[in-house]
């Protein structure tokens, strides 16, 4: 066999692995990528069928944070950058971050009322901003 047939023949194997490879990456991720439905997002597909499992995400809505059950569960909104809203409910406790006006995303299903409700103790996630440093680690005088 000559060289050039070699090479030829090497080239075409490494380009069936690689793209081999990169086939498999992609289903892998596929089925693994942790996306989470906004607001927006929801109008323009429609909900998802109630029992499915998913993840809502936001801002918490000023003003819309109530308890219930003697502060076990807790009722909010979820807003975006659009006219529309989610509401979430949520039993157990909530993460320190959590509060209004902050980033969240929740892992549950919706209710056929549209509730969105959300697993108890994982099911709530609060987001904060690049800027976020725990009260512990402030300097004095920082504020906060």
């Amino acid at each position: 066999m000559r060289a050039r047939t070699r090479r030829l023949y090497t080239f075409g194997i490494a380009a069936l692995l690689v793209a081999a490879a990169a086939l498999l990456a992609f289903f892998a991720l596929r089925e693994n990528a942790n996306l989470f439905y906004t607001p927006e997002i929801l109008a323009q597909k429609g909900q998802p069928e109630a029992g499915r499992e998913v993840k809502v995400g936001g801002w918490v809505e000023p003003g819309s944070l109530t308890h219930t059950d003697g502060g076990a569960t807790m009722q909010f909104v979820i807003i975006d950058n659009s006219p529309h809203k989610i509401t979430v409910q949520f039993t157990g406790i909530a993460p320190d971050l959590f509060r209004e006006g902050q980033g969240v995303v929740a892992t549950g299903q919706f209710r056929p009322d549209g509730i969105f409700v959300a697993k108890p103790r994982t099911g709530l996630l609060a987001k904060h901003d690049e800027n976020y440093q725990p009260r512990e680690l402030k300097p004095l005088g920082a504020g906060g």
